[in-house]
């Protein structure tokens, strides 16, 4: 039945006239009627409540969410939250609450260090995802953990054992071992998640275990460049320092999201926090379990954004792909044909809308599996098969690529418009120099500096500066930096013109003032 408001309007129809009293009837449709009742959840965390649980931790770092959370002086309930600390602290030191962290074990190489110096407490949340005590939480939440401890709803208190984490998602499993099985929950489809959805988050939130919040999804799809696979879910149910790892469940007591960051000037809940998506969870959980570690595929390219103006430069009408920057040297995509400039369009057959878009399908795919990848090049599209590697191996590889490149790379130094760099392999092949010149090749050259008015180009070799012997590139600097402190106007160089350092003079170049 349709709910009746009356209200009385005065209208003026010109004015002389007085004001005519109009009777307007609003009638709240059902739609309106039920968009008025909130949700109770109270049968719905009644049930899932027991499998959420509480997770403290000692560390070697700062990583995790803090044990004594810090409340604004001017907050209403600082008081509170003092006297709450503060009797939390006795409890635990008269034995009438939960057991404090063990101790770490001494350290045989320093036994008179207290065993408690420099490690860090820290609490966060998680929840049971298996009856023999397999439990969900954030990496950051146990990051470099000494001891960890689960305190489960009932009171019980079990040590935990690292499984596997991932600090890409921020996700990490341990494991307890119970007496008995344990309640869980269960991983539900986060693809099916709306926007405006009811959802309840559960966790420990400043230390005050078993909180619940209501709240609806606000957001799908948020990248808060946290990480390469950003895709979070934002909920405005209330999360605080504490709540990280704990679920994000749907009505259906589903969980869809883990609880891992807040978006605050303050450090507290203004009802914009972020969850990880439970499909992103599941496969990264499920190898953590697995092999204790991510297995994720790996391409073997650099991804760059796909601008309006370079879409527009490659003959695109709009942006729409992943455009290839780079390809790394023995890597799969470099393998099956793929080239710096190409634009995948499509994985499989599915549309890749952007890059973020096709680190998510790469990853999530079997390592080793062969994809149809389609490629945008000179205009036309064309498909390329790939068997995907493994991007644990595949970030080795480019590491040690980099080391290389950076080693085949001279160290250069800049002094008084001439660019230095030692002699390497490559110098020597391209400036035709001698084995045996020793010194600092000058491989670039400001043709308005005082060293090119004193005829200097590039190609020739610094062997003296300042009196001593160059080895380095540095070394020309230093003997400038010198020159300027000892008061001089100017500093005398050997120079080599001759590849074989037959030709050579010595020049006087003049210091800025």
């Amino acid at each position: 039945m349709a709910l009746k408001a009356k209200l009385l309007v005065g209208v003026v129809l010109s004015a002389l006239a007085a004001p005519i009293p109009v009777q307007i009837n609003i009638l709240a449709t059902p739609a309106m009627a039920q968009a008025q009742a909130l949700p109770n959840v109270a049968d719905l965390v009644e049930k899932i409540l027991p499998a959420v649980v509480e997770i403290s931790v000692q560390s070697t770092s700062a990583e995790g969410e803090g044990a004594a959370p810090k409340v604004p002086e001017n907050s209403p309930f600082k008081d509170f939250f003092d006297q709450f600390l503060k009797r939390k602290q006795q409890e635990s030191q008269n034995g009438d609450s939960k057991p404090k962290l063990p101790d770490p074990a001494p350290d045989p190489k320093n036994p008179d260090q207290t065993p408690n110096d420099n490690l860090i407490n820290s609490m966060g949340s998680g929840f049971v995802i298996d009856p023999k005590g397999l439990i969900v939480t954030n990496n950051h939440v146990i990051a470099d953990a000494v001891n960890i401890q689960v305190h489960m709803q009932d009171g019980t208190l079990l040590k935990a054992e690292l499984v596997g984490h991932d600090p890409k998602t921020d996700l990490a499993v341990i494991r307890v071992k119970p007496d008995k099985d344990l309640p869980t929950v269960a991983f539900g489809d986060s693809d099916k998640a709306r926007i405006g959805e009811w959802v309840v988050a559960i966790g420990n939130p400043f230390g005050l275990g078993g909180s619940v919040s209501l709240g609806i999804v606000s957001a799908r799809n948020r990248d808060i460049n946290a990480g390469p696979y950003d895709d979070y879910l934002q909920t405005d149910a209330a999360i605080n320092k504490g709540n990280s790892g704990g679920p994000l469940f749907t009505l259906d007591g589903q969980v869809v999201g883990i609880n891992t960051a807040i978006f605050s000037p303050t450090g507290g809940s203004v009802g914009i926090g972020f969850s990880v998506p439970s499909n992103t969870a599941k496969r990264v959980v499920e190898q953590l379990i697995k092999y204790g570690e991510t297995r994720r595929g790996w391409l073997g390219v650099k991804l760059q954004a796909l601008t309006p103006d370079i879409a527009e430069g490659i003959g695109m009408t709009k942006p729409h792909g992943a455009l290839i920057a780079d390809v790394t040297a023995g890597g799969p995509g470099e393998k099956s044909g793929l080239k710096a400039g190409d634009v995948v369009t499509a994985v499989d057959g599915h549309a890749v809308e952007d890059s973020k878009a096709l680190r998510l399908i790469v990853a999530e795919t079997e390592v080793g599996k062969e994809i149809k990848v389609t490629v945008l090049r000179d205009g036309k599209e064309q498909d390329l098969k790939v068997s995907l590697g493994r991007l644990e191996e595949g970030e080795k590889l480019v590491a040690q690529q980099d080391t290389e490149k950076k080693k085949s790379v001279s160290p250069s130094s800049i002094a008084l418009g001439m660019t230095l760099s030692d002699i390497s392999a490559d110098l020597r092949t391209k400036f035709k120099l001698s084995d045996k010149l020793k010194g600092a090749v000058v491989t670039d050259l400001d043709k308005d500096s005082v060293a090119a008015n004193k005829g200097i180009t590039v190609g020739d070799v610094i062997q003296e500066a300042g009196g001593k012997p160059v080895t380095a590139a540095s070394d020309v600097a230093a003997a400038v930096a010198q020159a300027t402190t000892d008061g001089k106007t100017s500093v005398l160089i050997l120079v080599s013109k001759a590849g074989d350092g037959t030709d050579t003079r010595f020049v006087a170049l003049k210091l800025a003032k």
